[in-house]
């Protein structure tokens, strides 16, 4: 049975009377804001650019010295706008911009895009979080979420084949502090960002082996926890239990 994540959280809220108007204004803009960019994203058919890594190039190149900033951003939506792949942002990030800055500049917009779906979810509360997730999905991590697991949700973040994105907005409806989140999923993707930098990376330079053998390897690992995903989870239910 899915847990009332709200409870707590609006018992905390509601103790010190009504909702701040400031916080109810910076809500409302922060919301404005991607309700924009996701009407944007989709009209402009901007969708179709995380599905081609062609297109994608060209896209980021064509602002010149501001690609750095559209790069960034993209992998902020891709964040927000949960059933994006987040594969082919990653793999151009290594391609434009090499191993290491690929990786840098992957991680900060992973990391910001994170920490948004976060706090979306701690505002605004389950309602909101099942219409960007589906309920079988929340109700899959509820019990992780539920009993505050902070090694378990490093795992889930660092282990590919997890809705990464979609755990953002649940681990936002717990009571896990903002900090502990961000070091826990900017830990855990990192070993992911930092493999599809340097496949990017090798395919710009022609280093075809290298690229063939990370990429063959990351879709092992993906494919392994993929065909494992309801095991493992519950070994990790086991192993949380007290």
């Amino acid at each position: 049975m899915l847990p009332d994540f709200r409870g707590s959280r609006i018992r905390r809220s509601t103790g010190h009377g009504t909702m701040n108007r400031d916080a109810i204004v910076k809500i409302s803009l922060l919301l404005a804001l991607i309700l924009a960019g996701g009407f944007l994203f989709f009209h402009y058919d901007l969708y179709s650019l995380f599905l081609s890594r062609r297109k994608l190039i060209h896209f980021v190149n064509s602002f010149g010295p501001l690609s750095v900033v559209i790069f960034i951003g993209l992998q902020i939506l891709q964040v927000l706008l949960a059933p994006i792949p987040g594969e082919i942002s990653g793999f151009i990030g290594g391609y434009l911009y090499g191993p290491i800055l690929g990786t840098i500049y992957s991680t900060i917009g992973l990391a910001i895009g994170s920490w948004l779906a976060f706090l979306l979810a701690r505002w605004l509360g389950l309602p909101f979080v099942e219409k960007i997730i589906t309920p079988q999905i929340i109700e899959k991590y509820d019990y992780f979420m539920e009993h505050r697991g902070i090694p378990v949700t490093f795992i889930l973040f660092l282990i590919p084949g997890f809705p990464k994105d979609a755990l953002s907005y649940i681990v936002g409806l717990s009571h896990m502090r903002t900090t502990t989140f961000l070091i826990l999923s900017t830990a855990g993707r990192l070993l992911g960002t930092v493999m599809l930098s340097v496949s990017g990376s090798c395919a710009r330079n022609d280093q075809n082996t290298a690229m063939v053998a990370i990429l063959g390897i990351s879709i092992l690992i993906t494919l392994l926890a993929w065909y494992y995903h309801d095991a493992l989870l519950h070994l990790l239910r086991k192993k949380g239990k007290p």
